[in-house]
């Protein structure tokens, strides 16, 4: 009994001077052996991080990557400008607002009429193409017939101003009752 106690307090004074002596923090693997990585320096962050860009067109764009940074402070520096939307013990979400058109649009975006009237961003040429978005009703009657034939052969979507410029340029041909402004 009396060599336990001995023990216990040979190895009290120990932790206790060894923390005067090297006052870093020291961590312990499972076994009780000091982990090698972690004596007099912090670990570094790995970080599963997912950047999302949200575009002028609302779609948004999704990156997946693994993030090594020697601190936090060093980690929010290369992503200054972003906003953090959920943070986890080993993951971060960033999100960032990009004022321009997605890729996708410049790639293969149209405005176009649907079948029913309604002005709306096709993926591809209109009609068949898939619908990417849907904006308002358009009083068709109303539209010159060149405008009518842009449509219906589907505009191409190549910057911001572009996109910008064929919405403005349809608002005054929007019904009433759906009209977004």
């Amino acid at each position: 009994m009396k060599r336990k106690s001995a023990l216990a307090a040979a190895v009290f004074f120990i932790v206790l001077f060894g923390g005067l002596i090297c006052p870093e923090s020291i961590t312990f693997a499972a076994d009780g052996m000091p982990n090698k990585h972690a004596v007099g320096r912090q670990e570094p962050l790995r970080l599963k991080v997912t950047l999302e860009k949200v575009y002028v067109d609302m779609e948004i764009s999704q990156e997946q990557l693994i993030e090594t940074a020697s601190s936090w402070e060093e980690f929010w520096t290369k992503y200054e400008g972003w906003t953090a939307i959920d943070i986890g013990s080993d993951s971060v979400v960033l999100r960032r607002q990009v004022e321009d058109i997605s890729p996708l649009l410049k790639a293969n975006g149209y405005f176009g009429l649907n079948g029913e009237g309604v002005l709306a961003i096709f993926n591809g040429k209109p009609p068949y193409s898939q619908i990417i978005q849907s904006f308002f009703q358009i009083d068709v009657g109303k539209l010159e017939s060149r405008k009518q034939a842009e449509l219906r052969k589907g505009i191409p979507i190549k910057t911001k101003d572009r996109y910008v410029e064929v919405l403005e340029s349809f608002k005054p041909y929007s019904t009433s009752e759906t009209r977004h402004e």
